[in-house]
């Protein structure tokens, strides 16, 4: 190792090469560890965010499917508490009146609006029954005639079939329908079994509406009251607007269902088709289905009125029922259901298409209110209140007087006495009076 004149320069012979000892000394010198080596740190952004995204979409997806399989194992209970729901927003109008104007107590109002709902419905069932006995016969006169017409037509029309072979054809379909007639009494005992599911569905249908009526906002009271409590309140409000959807739903539906079957019957009437009234209550029911049920129960209509009067009539009848469809989609939908039920028609449409494959007959009619309330129920919790007038002034007594001693106890205690609750401290939910018993 050597030195320079000055001093400044430290240099080292290694084999005859001058190394500067700085050099030598960095080298030397320990340095501190780099950055350990992770493999997700290799794994781009983008597919790191996909991963994510995708385990949480699975665990939400587990947790859809089980509450889609728990609502069709309880099905048979479930429904019946939906119509109950239907029926207690159709009526509260009724029963809120009998109070107000009558002086009606509660329960009496609930009980008859309750017992007024049973008249209407086995009024019309009635009505319906004795139109189908005293109009089947002459239906099945013309429907015969109206068959032989058809056979001769295809028999000296156009096609020119030969009579002998469609005869054929018709003895060989009575013959199987005779061969199948044990499945056929099977399938009406199962039918039967269907109709005692039916009857007991709707006795607890009525159980629930009756009560409902009377104590609905103490039921739903204690179902908000087990949640946290920083979360009733705010569920106690989306309640209130899910409601409110449910309500403007199922009083305009009505009112739309009304105007296609009186439309639908009357043009019957009118044409002279028998089984006129009957084919009113079916379109009736079936326009709760939206865009499907009226165009199935229109189709029926057209088909009688095919078979009876002929093409000509039952073009007439095609005709009747498109104008009524229009003046439903394009008048009576836009203006009557407004931002109360804001669903696009191609969700409504997706809704029921899938309502009808998960539940049949029963998940299309609840497709579309069940999907508005949910619709209402999620903007507000993310912001938007579809029914700003609605106020958040109505809250809800969760059991107060428990709450409120707990809290007067603890506050005795913190004192270092016990001589009783104080209540005069209470929090405002817990010390405000219970009101509006029985509002759904």
């Amino acid at each position: 190792m050597s030195a320079n004149g000055s001093g400044t320069t430290d240099e080292v012979t290694d084999g005859g090469e001058t190394v500067d000892a700085a050099v030598v000394e960095r080298h030397d010198r320990p340095t501190a560890a780099g950055p350990e080596f992770r493999a997700a740190d290799t794994i781009p952004p983008v597919i790191q965010s996909a991963a994510a995204w995708t385990w949480r979409l699975l665990v939400v997806g587990l947790g859809v499917a089980a509450a889609i399989w728990l609502v069709k194992t309880f099905s048979p209970l479930l429904i019946p508490i939906a119509v109950a729901l239907l029926f207690t927003v159709l009526l509260a109008p009724l029963v809120k009146a009998l109070q107000v104007h009558l002086r009606f107590p509660r329960a009496l109002a609930a009980a008859v609006g309750v017992i007024g709902l049973i008249a209407v419905i086995f009024g019309l069932v009635f009505i319906a029954g004795r139109s189908i006995v005293t109009g089947f016969a002459s239906l099945s006169t013309q429907a015969s005639e109206g068959l032989n017409q058809a056979i001769d037509w295809l028999s000296t029309g156009p096609l020119e079939l030969d009579v002998q072979r469609l005869d054929e054809a018709i003895e060989t379909a009575t013959t199987t329908i005779e061969d199948n007639l044990g499945t056929i009494l099977a399938g009406a005992a199962s039918v039967t079994a269907t109709v005692t599911g039916v009857l007991t569905g709707a006795v607890i249908a009525l159980f629930c509406t009756f009560f409902f009526l009377l104590d609905g906002r103490t039921i739903w009271t204690w179902v908000v009251g087990l949640l946290p409590r920083q979360a009733r309140q705010q569920v106690h409000q989306a309640g209130r607007r899910g409601l409110v959807t449910l309500a403007a739903y199922t009083r305009t539906q009505i009112l739309v269902a009304a105007v296609d079957a009186t439309g639908i019957g009357v043009g019957a009437a009118i044409l002279g088709l028998p089984l006129a009234l009957p084919l009113g209550i079916l379109v009736f029911v079936g326009s709760f289905i939206p865009f499907v049920g009226a165009l199935v129960t229109g189709a029926i209509a057209v088909l009688v009125a095919l078979v009876v009067k002929g093409w000509v009539t039952a073009v007439i009848m095609l005709v009747i029922v498109l104008a009524v469809q229009q003046i439903e989609g394009n008048v009576l939908q836009p203006f009557l259901m407004g931002h109360a039920v804001a669903l696009h028609p191609v969700a409504v449409l997706l809704v029921v298409t899938g309502g009808t494959m998960y539940a049949g007959i029963v998940g299309a009619l609840f497709a579309v209110p069940v999907s508005a309330v949910l619709n209402t129920v999620l903007l507000f919790f993310h912001g938007h209140d579809k029914f700003p007038d609605l106020g958040i002034d109505d809250r809800l007594t969760v059991r107060p007087t428990a709450e409120a001693e707990l809290r007067a106890r603890a506050r005795a205690l913190r004192r270092g006495t016990d001589d009783g609750p104080d209540y005069s401290a209470a929090d405002e939910d817990d010390a405000a009076p219970t009101s509006h018993r029985g509002e759904a």
